[in-house]
């Protein structure tokens, strides 16, 4: 079995609640193209785009947006950033 060593660089997954609909996740990112998101029951449950999704869930737009807001603020810390913000910001 193959260490996972990701998480290793000493940035933790950190709570975010979504603007939307409070949902509270765990969110890390990697990069500006990556990003994980960890979801409890209580966050699927208040989730308001997993509500309505019609057939299979593929993201919630709200938080992503929340979660881009929270990386560009500093709130959320992105590992390997480089000179993605300035181009994230226009």
């Amino acid at each position: 079995m193959r260490t996972d060593n990701r998480l290793l660089d000493g940035a933790p997954m950190r709570p975010l609640e979504c603007g939307r609909c409070a949902a509270r996740v765990l969110v890390r990112k990697s990069s500006w193209q990556q990003t994980s998101v960890q979801w409890d029951a209580r966050s699927v449950a208040a989730c308001a785009e997993r509500a309505t999704a019609a057939t299979a869930f593929e993201g919630c737009g709200a938080l992503r947006e929340t979660i881009r807001e929270a990386a560009l603020n500093g709130t959320v810390e992105v590992v390997d950033g480089g000179e993605e913000r300035t181009a994230q910001t226009r």
